[in-house]
């Protein structure tokens, strides 16, 4: 038994090991190097007004202009099997913690310049009510697109379907391929009906947002 426990222990040092020094491999992320890894991503985050079919038909969700650490953090997510998606989980474990670094400056500063937008229209009483209840914009800051913390996601702009679409899946529990694992984020979509989200998601949806999508050149 104590040999056992030996081996068991040491093959864990072992990976704690490659995981940390693959982690100290990766430099800051290089803007002009994750443009030419980004091919994998385009066919569907560069082509406006692409729908993705699982689990449902909804707009594939915008990532120039989102938050760098955030892009980071997702796809760490989609890799460990945190957050559930065939597809995305497969492209992120091919992907080097270098590659993720990257691709996470690259999208950061992938927004094209846009005319000042004018000031949101306030939510209507209900919707304002479902707002506050979550706090949301304890987390994801004002106008639900400055983020009290980078590996947060802006949320004001985003596609409505996908918003809801992403909401839904906290909720979900003992599915292999979808379903998102974040106790905080499950806590609180819980306490919502779906009818609830996507009231939510539609204002969201509304406001002011950094969010874009910028075709690649090789699909124009």
């Amino acid at each position: 038994m104590k040999k056992t426990l030996s081996l068991t222990m040491l093959a864990l040092s072992m990976l704690a090991a490659v995981s940390s020094a693959r982690a100290q491999d990766a430099q800051p992320g290089d803007a002009a190097a994750g443009q030419k890894k980004a091919a994998m991503c385009i066919g569907c985050h560069g082509i406006a007004g692409y729908r993705a079919s699982f689990p449902e038909v909804y707009s594939v969700p915008m990532i120039s202009g989102q938050g760098g650490k955030y892009i980071t953090a997702a796809l760490n997510a989609y890799r460990k099997g945190e957050r559930k998606h065939p597809t995305m989980r497969g492209i992120a474990g091919s992907l080097t913690d270098q590659d993720i670094a990257d691709l996470s400056a690259y999208y950061q500063g992938n927004a094209v310049s846009k005319p000042a937008a004018a000031a949101p229209a306030a939510p209507d009483a209900k919707v304002a009510e479902l707002l506050q209840k979550g706090n949301c914009a304890s987390c994801h800051g004002e106008g639900l697109n400055k983020p009290i913390d980078p590996s947060y996601p802006k949320l004001a702009g985003q596609h409505s379907d996908y918003l809801l679409v992403a909401l839904k899946s906290y909720k979900v529990e003992g599915n292999a391929n979808v379903g998102r694992a974040n106790a905080i984020m499950g806590a609180q979509v819980k306490a919502y009906s779906n009818a609830e989200l996507k009231l939510m998601a539609k204002y969201i949806g509304s406001l002011p947002s950094d969010l874009q999508v910028v075709a690649n050149p090789k699909l124009r």
